[in-house]
């Protein structure tokens, strides 16, 4: 996750934010936005959503450093509608970015059936 780690950085440099700064939009201390940026922790899929918010970027951004997929194949196949674009995308092999994703979405989801 040392990519994660570093696009984290990369981000919040390019926003001209310290860590102080975005550690307080997102109500957790300095020294978490520290160990994320040095690889030496992960946020939470909820902080992983804020910090795209306050990135203005996508989740596969964030994550991966590249733009979805799915864009693309829709500029590619040009107009369809959303059954026929569903259909196409079902018949697509998940990436390593779908995975990602979907793990830290089912993780939130656990951790919110837990609690």
């Amino acid at each position: 996750m040392k990519q994660l780690a570093q696009q984290i950085k990369n981000l919040r440099t390019t926003k001209n934010l310290s860590q102080d700064e975005l550690a307080e939009k997102l109500y957790i201390s300095r020294q978490a936005v520290s160990k994320w940026e040095n690889g030496e922790a992960t946020p939470d899929i909820d902080k992983l959503v804020q910090l795209a918010e306050i990135f203005g970027v996508s989740l596969d951004y964030l994550v991966l450093g590249k733009e979805p997929e799915k864009e693309i194949v829709v500029e590619q196949r040009g107009k369809m509608n959303g059954w026929e674009y569903l259909y196409e995308e079902s018949k697509r092999p998940l990436t390593r970015g779908d995975v990602v994703v979907l793990i830290f979405f089912c993780s939130y989801i656990f951790r919110w059936i837990i609690h």
